[in-house]
């Protein structure tokens, strides 16, 4: 699994010119699903980016999380985060997990978000989608297996 997760102060997303998510401060995450992943992994993920202080305090400093500031999530599928371009110049995908699987784990990440964090939008799984962000900072950290080592 990736994600690519960016502070924002509004993020949105659209399909076919018609907005399906939309919120204000909170964190826009662009959630790739590897094929390997299950919903252990998915669990994992979750709670690290739920738990991640990358919020500021009283001070200025980066020590809240997204529910210390009580923040929005918008979640988009974004299979290309699993791009290799290690061979020619057309990313091949093949570290994508299976679209079935990838969706289910998508809609279960959602549904678990939504139990914790009170504004959870999404994005359509599959769908050609526009993404609109205000990022705060800027502020992104693409989170992989390499934040588990």
């Amino acid at each position: 699994m990736k994600l690519v997760i960016q502070r924002c102060q509004e993020a949105s997303v659209s399909v076919a010119g018609e907005t399906v998510g939309t919120i204000q401060n909170g964190l826009m995450v662009l959630i790739g699903v590897g094929k390997d992943d299950t919903e252990e992994i998915a669990d994992k993920y979750l709670k690290k980016l739920l738990q991640l202080r990358i919020f500021e305090d009283e001070n200025g400093k980066t020590n809240r999380s997204l529910k210390d500031v009580s923040g929005s999530l918008l979640l988009i599928s974004q299979f290309t985060l699993y791009a290799n371009c290690r061979h020619g110049n057309r990313p091949s995908f093949t570290d994508a997990g299976d679209p079935k699987n990838a969706e289910r784990l998508y809609k279960y990440l959602i549904a678990k978000a939504k139990e914790q964090v009170p504004v959870v939008e999404t994005g359509i799984f599959g769908a050609d989608m526009k993404v609109s962000l205000v990022n705060d900072g800027p502020f992104t950290i693409v989170l992989d297996d390499t934040a588990f080592a």
